[in-house]
């Protein structure tokens, strides 16, 4: 009788089914959404800093309206690549508007903070 394994490798990626767990945009699109989640969790806790501080709030007045649109954009930009990354992760029909989304949103984030002269 024949023995059969039970368990698979852990580096071949692949799921007992056959399907690849790990495609290159997911990666790719788990990269972006931890990025973004991170950022938007820093502005955030930046913002919390700034109304801890009613002292500083001469100072930082000018810096509210421009942190307001950080938190509003990043915050947009986290919930839509976590949206394309679970969309991809679970091959759902609606991954590629997720994913033009994205690539939109990532398009208005870098028109409105690239650099003028």
């Amino acid at each position: 009788m024949e023995l059969k394994a039970l368990c698979w490798p852990a580096s071949s990626g692949i799921y007992p089914n056959g399907v690849e767990s790990l495609r290159p945009l997911v990666v790719l699109l788990g990269i972006v959404m931890g990025s973004t989640v991170s950022i938007a969790l820093a502005l955030l806790l930046t913002g919390v800093v700034f109304l801890l501080l009613p002292q500083y709030g001469s100072r930082l007045a000018d810096e509210r309206g421009s942190l307001v649109l950080a938190c509003l954009l990043s915050v947009m930009l986290a919930t839509i690549a976590a949206t394309s990354f679970y969309g991809e992760l679970r091959l759902r029909g609606w991954r590629y508007a997720a994913h033009l989304t994205l690539t939109l949103a990532l398009a208005v984030t870098l028109w409105t903070y690239w650099p003028r002269k």
